[in-house]
């Protein structure tokens, strides 16, 4: 992954110098997600600067990527894993200049134009620049596993960043880009190509997906997202969904090895990572998880110190004041600077399994199938705000790329188009029970069975308690009674929530940054729609597992 940024709408009137120096100083804000090279194309229309991070033809591949006769220029944060498959099939001719996987996009864009967006299976933020016709096209992934921001300075021009950070001072709109979503300027509208018929519930109805057909399909997603030409790894929580994916990656290694094939990736053995408090419930099943697949296993332990000190470094670089996103990035943040000191670049983890099939603990509440499929679209359509946005910036603030194989586009068809009554957990059956039976044999049970821990549970149910704790000692009872006044946006339900906000308007001041952040009543992760499955849960003030009694075992004990 990179950084992008542009800036579209120059006319003849404008200082182009010193708007490509200005453009270069915004790009800076967000270097650390492309460390490897700097590259800029500036003309009387467009400025475009990418900061690369090189996971794929690293000595080539540079951007932003010019077309043969110079007309296009584009500037992609992403990886585009059918690129070959689109390449096979173009029908207009196109001569490619890199061994970029990105560089497929201007193709297509020559061959269809901005509906070529919708054939791209990957994850990607890109804008992309048409000389000849002074066109420009933005786009992102369905899910938003990429962040992108936009807005328009003060002259009325469009800007685009990967971070917020780029743009915070520069444009008073700030928002950010919508996932699924096109923008195209020969029309100025916002379109929205992702459209699935899996969203309602009455087309999944009584649609069954056998076991070995879903192990499939995820095993073939998670080699997909192997591509890579650069050293690569796993994170390995221990819990269900990071195993499974370590568990097929383990297996395509080992298949590398043994048939030698140069064509693949030249980094075969298989390293994990996970990181925890001492006495994490994490390490300790990371550990049996890691032996069983005999990856190269790095278990790192941090203290509540440690983890307090990154805090203003965290919400600077994932740019939320959410709670939940907060506890989890912050070990994030610390593993990917462990992860890059190794000297691995590309690692492969297990967002996305949870709003899928309802893994969280909250699920165990849902009435009927509807309303569980309901809120399992709820919460793929929430992503790029909280688990994508921790996954992604967390260990990027490193220069760190998370892949996310769960979120595959071809793989998500599949376990979508699925009738909820098969993924619905409780009166006995576990959450993910129909994902657990699906790879029974490929983990140890205790893994395989291991009931859902958020991440910001699993390394240390001191770290939660920590933080509020903390709080409690910053924040007076006077300051957190006037909290609506001062942040009436969201405004903090506790001092936990009141002492992040605090850090995140040093950084990311006005409107315009705090409405980039949902808010509302939260349970386990769950939307505020599911907070009517439950009485109790509207009592509830902390969205940790923990909080769902009777449901999360060591909260019951």
């Amino acid at each position: 992954m990179c950084s992008i940024l542009g800036i579209f709408g120059l006319q003849a009137g404008d200082n182009g110098p010193a708007l490509r120096r200005l453009a270069l100083e915004l790009s800076q804000r967000q270097r650390h997600r492309g460390p490897d090279w700097s590259g800029v194309h500036a003309d009387d229309g467009a400025i475009l600067v990418h900061e690369r991070l090189a996971i794929v033809d690293p000595a080539g591949g540079a951007q932003p990527i010019r077309s043969a006769d110079g007309e296009l220029v584009l500037a992609v944060n992403g990886e585009i894993y059918n690129h070959r498959e689109l390449e096979q099939a173009l029908t207009t001719a196109y001569t490619f200049q890199t061994g970029s996987d990105c560089e497929i996009i201007n193709a297509l864009y020559r061959e269809c134009g901005a509906e070529g967006v919708a054939r791209l299976n990957g994850i990607f933020a890109f804008a992309l620049w048409d000389r000849a016709h002074r066109r420009f096209i933005i786009a992102r992934d369905p899910i938003g596993v990429c962040p992108l921001y936009w807005g328009h300075d003060r002259e009325g021009r469009l800007c685009v960043a990967s971070e917020m950070k780029a743009l915070v001072g520069i444009c008073a709109d700030l928002s950010a880009f919508p996932p699924g979503h096109v923008y195209d300027s020969a029309s100025g509208a916002l379109v929205r190509y992702y459209i699935k018929p899996w969203r309602e519930h009455d087309v999944t109805e009584g649609v069954s997906v056998p076991a070995p057909d879903l192990r499939a399909a995820f095993e073939a997603a998670v080699h997909r997202q192997m591509m890579t030409d650069v050293p690569y790894g796993v994170l390995l929580s221990g819990g269900l969904d990071s195993s499974l994916v370590a568990a097929c990656a383990a297996r395509f290694a080992r298949r590398r090895v043994e048939e030698d094939d140069a064509s693949e990736a030249w980094w075969p053995r298989l390293h994990s990572f996970a990181i925890g408090l001492e006495g994490s419930p994490d390490l300790a099943a990371a550990e049996i998880a890691a032996k069983s697949l005999g990856t190269v296993h790095h278990g790192f332990r941090y203290t509540f110190e440690e983890g307090l000190d990154a805090l203003p470094e965290v919400i600077r670089h994932v740019e939320t004041y959410d709670v939940t996103t907060i506890r989890a990035s912050t070990p994030m943040y610390l593993l990917g600077r462990r992860i890059k000191a190794m000297g691995v670049k590309m690692v492969l983890s297990g967002e996305g399994s949870d709003e899928i099939f309802g893994g969280y603990l909250y699920f165990h509440k849902a009435p009927n199938a509807r309303e569980f499929h309901a809120e399992t679209v709820r919460k793929l359509d929430a992503l790029h705000l909280y688990d994508c946005a921790r996954a992604n910036k967390s260990m990027m603030a490193w220069g760190v790329e998370a892949r996310v194989p769960f979120l595959d586009l071809e793989f998500l068809d599949v376990a979508m188009r699925m009738d909820a009554k098969f993924k619905m957990a409780g009166n006995g059956r576990i959450e993910k029970a129909i994902l657990r039976e699906a790879f029974e044999g490929a983990l140890p049970e205790e893994i395989l069975w291991r009931q859902k821990e958020q991440f910001s549970d699993g390394v240390g149910y001191g770290w939660i308690d920590g933080l509020k704790a903390h709080a409690e000692a910053q924040v007076s009872d006077r300051e957190f009674a006037a909290a609506a006044k001062r942040f009436p946006i969201n405004p903090p339900a506790t001092k936990e929530a009141y002492f992040y906000r605090s850090l995140f308007e040093q950084h990311f001041p006005g409107d315009a940054c705090a409405q980039t952040i949902p808010g509302g009543k939260s349970i386990a992760c769950s939307s505020a729609a599911a907070i009517a499955w439950d009485p109790a849960f509207a009592n509830a003030a902390d969205p940790s597992g923990r909080a769902v009694a009777g449901v999360h075992l060591a909260a019951n004990g």
